[in-house]
């Protein structure tokens, strides 16, 4: 199988709308592996990555709005996503009327409110816009090592998440996961990889486009040459 060929089936793919891609899937289902010669893996530039546990950096979003000193933020959330926060996590924040108007900020302090929640209070890194005392604010936060992948090895398919595993020298297996937590690089694993698994991330695209290439090459029917004779 050609890197060209692999190419013009991308082409064929985004072309041909969601209908076409999903008949190919439902032929190729159970599929014991998908081919890819040495040649065609450097020529995409394939790379691997293993399943891992790992701290998965992840962000509550929360609405604040400006303090009393008009450098700060400050919101209030429920007790059980507050215990995540800690002083000096960043904080993204945007008011919703110019969300490209990102400003950054870093948590103070973490002070327990009325009614079982908690009052998170940051500090701006920028003077705010003086026009917008409301802002989304995107607290990034690091959550324990957690079985998961990189995000860009997943491939999404209508309601279904795949990844590419590599089985033996040279077959990539798809396998169907389900996911948790989902963060800035790294997305968490419920089922479907197991420790240890090598998925495929750069390049998973054209894995994908070869595994589909090679069910409509079995889907379609042989050619004949003439007519049978009677």
């Amino acid at each position: 199988m050609t890197l060209n060929r692999v190419l013009l089936l991308l082409v064929v793919v985004l072309a041909g709308g969601t209908s076409a891609a999903q008949g190919i899937r439902d032929r190729i289902r159970g599929e014991r592996g998908t081919p890819v010669t040495q040649a065609q893996a450097e020529a995409l530039t394939l790379t691997l990555s293993p399943v891992a546990s790992r701290s998965i950096q992840s962000w509550i979003r929360v609405a604040g709005e400006i303090d009393s000193s008009g450098r700060g933020l400050t919101a209030t959330l429920p007790t059980a996503e507050a215990v995540l926060i800690k002083p000096g996590q960043r904080v993204r924040a945007f008011p919703p009327s110019a969300k490209s108007s990102m400003y950054q900020a870093r948590v103070t302090r973490v002070t327990a409110a009325a009614g079982g929640k908690v009052t998170v209070d940051a500090a701006l890194i920028a003077p705010p816009r003086q026009d917008s005392p409301l802002y989304v604010m995107e607290i990034v936060v690091e959550r324990d090592p957690l079985l998961s992948v990189p995000n860009e090895a997943i491939i999404e398919e209508g309601d279904r998440r795949v990844v590419y595993v590599l089985q033996g020298a040279d077959q990539y297996v798809q396998r169907e996961i389900h996911t948790g937590v989902q963060g800035e690089l790294y997305t968490e694993i419920l089922n479907g990889v197991a420790d240890g698994d090598q998925v495929v991330t750069f390049g998973s695209f054209f894995i994908d486009a070869e595994h589909k290439l090679k069910g409509t090459e079995q889907a379609s029917p042989p050619s004949s040459s003439g007519s049978s004779a009677q």
